[in-house]
């Protein structure tokens, strides 16, 4: 196969890109929902090229009530409809649609098929401190030998569990249990199933077997009669009910599962010609990992606390949950609040003018998952840890930077040891991959040169799942490899190793203090 081209066109609008959306191409729509936003991209495959072009965008925001932080299931279906309908409008002929989200989360169906209640968000308090009491019934180490996911408050495991333990209603009478991915695809189809990528985030299955384990289910307080079929990327789920295809003007297309973890519809779309890579599934979140064909569970990994997720092809994503840009994204929130709002050029010229390596944080501290005011939290961790704190918002941008690319580098060893994998070069994938100074620092960092892009990885990924399933392409691995000759990669090798390993030193220090 010749090298595939990503041809992205950022915001569609009609007969602007006439030359793109009249080519007689099969094309797909990928539907998906980032934790911060979602958008609808109109993607085809030439053979030699994956045009896409975003036909919708729009926020995705957690919404509180009662003390409570929910997703906007409804909102954000008004939002899905406008796109689809768009689509439609565009004259192209759309031959399928595909969802992927962000992981966890789930929302519950009652006896009449319903929805019960909005889905509670990974980013509710409600499960801090419940890991330690399911541990009473299912210890951590076996938790982690059974499933092995990396132990985090807000899997869904722990979400189960601590509504049960509250007495949530919806979790009482639920009749169904859907992810949010799946969600999405029941909306549109009607047919419920369980995609195996996001299922492998739920601390509820066997990574050997690929289905679910009964004694996590068990000890959670579910049953497996909740779930629906287990499903691979490029499976058919079904096709458009008769309401959403008259209502969107897209008629009866099928509903193609891809992989509904948004981070396995990324990694599929990596542009590796081997296997010597890590790649960093750079956003809100960093996905730092690499692929194994079958699951890495053993001490030092528990102790490490690796994760082990589906991948797009059945394969295991051995990888760790880093914090990512949302520590810049809640530093700006807090800025703009009290009336300082910068772009991101703005962001890249003040970093430019802070000292490099003043202060240092650990992103993934627990005082960063979601505190009133970032600035203050980063702030009050450099004080409490022989840091100097940060006195500007530059100087907060770049704490932030490096500290993600040291942290990157301890990550990248434990990697290694664990794997024995030759990791000759890190892929960036996802918004990050456009984030040309961060990148820098992280090949500095690490010693390895950093292949960025595509930045539309999750898009092209969940399209490649669809291409499959239309049988256009014989495997998402085959496409993926093509994607390597790709104009748009930018390539970024180590510069000062001297001053990065100095940095380093010191930052090993202070996380163990």
């Amino acid at each position: 196969m010749s090298g595939i081209r990503l041809l992205c066109v950022r915001q569609f609008r009609r007969g602007l890109f006439s030359n793109i959306i009249n080519e007689h191409y099969m094309a797909s729509l990928a539907i998906d929902l980032g934790a911060t936003s979602g958008r609808i991209v109109l993607g085809k495959y030439t053979g030699s090229e994956i045009q896409m072009t975003e036909i919708h965008r729009f926020p995705n925001n957690i919404i509180k009530v009662c003390g409570r932080s929910y997703w906007d299931l409804w909102g954000l279906w008004n939002e899905i409809v406008t796109g689809l309908r768009k689509a439609a409008a565009s004259g192209e002929k759309i031959e399928s649609v595909g969802v992927d989200t962000w992981g966890v989360d789930f929302v519950f169906l009652g006896k009449d098929g319903h929805f019960l209640a909005q889905p509670r968000s990974y980013r509710d308090d409600y499960t801090v401190g419940v890991p330690e009491k399911f541990f009473e019934a299912v210890p951590r180490d076996e938790l982690y030998r059974r499933t092995g996911i990396q132990i985090m408050n807000f899997n869904t495991v722990f979400q189960l569990f601590a509504m049960r333990q509250e007495g949530n209603s919806a979790f009482d009478a639920a009749k169904g249990l859907l992810f949010i991915p799946d969600a999405i695809s029941y909306m549109l189809s009607g047919e419920r199933v369980c995609e195996y990528t996001i299922l492998s985030t739920s601390a509820l299955m066997d990574p050997e077997t690929h289905d679910f384990d009964d004694r996590i289910l068990d000890a959670a307080g579910v049953s497996r009669s909740l779930f629906g079929k287990i499903v691979m990327p490029g499976d058919v789920i079904g096709t458009l009910t008769d309401d959403v295809a008259a209502e969107t003007g897209l008629g009866k297309i099928p509903v193609i599962a891809v992989a509904g973890h948004d981070t396995g519809s990324a990694v599929a779309a990596v542009p590796a010609t081997d296997g010597n890579f890590a790649y960093l599934s750079s956003g809100t979140w960093s996905l730092m990992g690499v692929e194994t064909p079958a699951p890495i569970v053993t001490d030092k990994s528990f102790a490490m606390n690796f994760t082990n997720e589906g991948g797009a092809e059945g394969n295991i994503r051995f990888l760790k949950n880093i914090t990512g840009m949302w520590l810049l994204e809640r530093c700006r929130a807090s800025w703009k609040r009290e009336g300082r709002e910068y772009s991101y050029p703005q962001i890249v010229a003040m970093m430019g003018t802070a000292a490099p390596f003043r202060s240092m944080i650990d992103p993934d501290d627990a005082s960063f998952a979601n505190p009133e005011d970032m600035p203050s939290a980063i702030r009050e961790y450099c004080l409490s840890h022989g840091e100097p704190a940060p006195s500007s918002d530059a100087e907060f941008i770049r704490c932030i930077f490096e500290s993600l690319a040291l942290k990157y580098r301890i990550v990248l060893g434990r990697l290694k040891e664990l794997s024995g994998k030759k990791i000759e070069r890190l892929h960036v994938i996802g918004g990050g991959s456009l984030n040309a100074e961060l990148n820098r620092m992280i090949a500095s960092s690490l010693g390895i040169p950093v292949i960025a892009g595509p930045a539309e990885a999750t898009t092209a990924g969940n399209l490649m799942a669809q291409f499959v399933g239309l049988g256009l392409a014989d495997s998402m691995s085959g496409m993926r490899g093509a994607l390597a000759s790709d104009p748009s990669l930018r390539r970024f090798e180590p510069e000062d190793r001297q001053g990065w390993n100095v940095a380093y030193a010191r930052f090993e220090g202070m996380l163990v203090k």
